[in-house]
């Protein structure tokens, strides 16, 4: 039924996030996240907004890393803090099932990179909480292809094939969604975790009218 859509919940709770990381390519060995941002919502009510910056020794940024992040030693140094205080605020949110989980390219980078940061702290992986997220990236395939969501498909399942598509031409950047579904951006301040979340809820929230999930 359509009153089941997520449009018309008004109490849903969202936990919007975003990794900044040291290599723009996943699988470099250096790679780790350095700014961690995310946002806990019911609706359109904030509920709380953290912005970290993670402490680790040796930090080594790739140059197309600092460059599309512009990202600054003087304010790493100054704002970096304990990196398992963290993530344990951070996964206060991330597992619990009240929450859908929502970002840009979860699917393919945010997911990895989250565990990336668990392993660098000792834990274990723990993916179980991919089931209940959204990834914008493969909501915006969708609805640029009028690929559409069948009652009998898991969400889940739907967005992992959705994120196996690459085409040329097709401009699906946060910074493009903005454009796209109408709303602010100042492209100067993309790639700051916080900036990104904060647009990508705002695109989130018109999508919804385009789609039906």
């Amino acid at each position: 039924m359509k009153e089941n859509l997520l449009r018309f919940n008004k109490k849903q709770k969202y936990l919007v996030f975003d990794f900044e990381t040291c290599s723009l390519n996943l699988a470099s060995p250096d790679n780790k996240p350095w700014q961690l941002a995310f946002m806990a919502y019911e609706g359109d009510k904030l509920i709380e907004s953290a912005d970290y910056y993670i402490h680790w020794d040796n930090l080594k940024l790739s140059e197309g890393a600092r460059r599309v992040t512009g990202f600054s030693d003087s304010k790493y140094k100054k704002r970096a803090q304990p990196p398992e205080k963290i993530l344990d605020h951070f996964e206060k949110y991330l597992y619990n099932k009240k929450y859908i989980n929502l970002g840009h390219n979860i699917l393919g980078f945010d997911i990895y990179i989250h565990n990336i940061f668990r392993k660098l702290l000792g834990r274990k992986p723990d993916y179980s909480y991919v089931n209940n997220s959204i990834d914008t990236l493969c909501l915006a395939k969708a609805i640029a292809k009028d690929i559409k969501i069948n009652d009998d498909d898991e969400l889940m399942s739907w967005q992992f094939k959705l994120n196996s598509i690459y085409e040329r031409g097709m401009r699906l950047s946060l910074g493009a969604c903005c454009k796209t579904y109408g709303v602010e951006l100042d492209s100067n301040k993309l790639h700051d975790a916080l900036y990104d979340i904060q647009r990508n809820y705002e695109v989130f929230k018109q999508m919804l009218w385009k789609i039906e999930i």
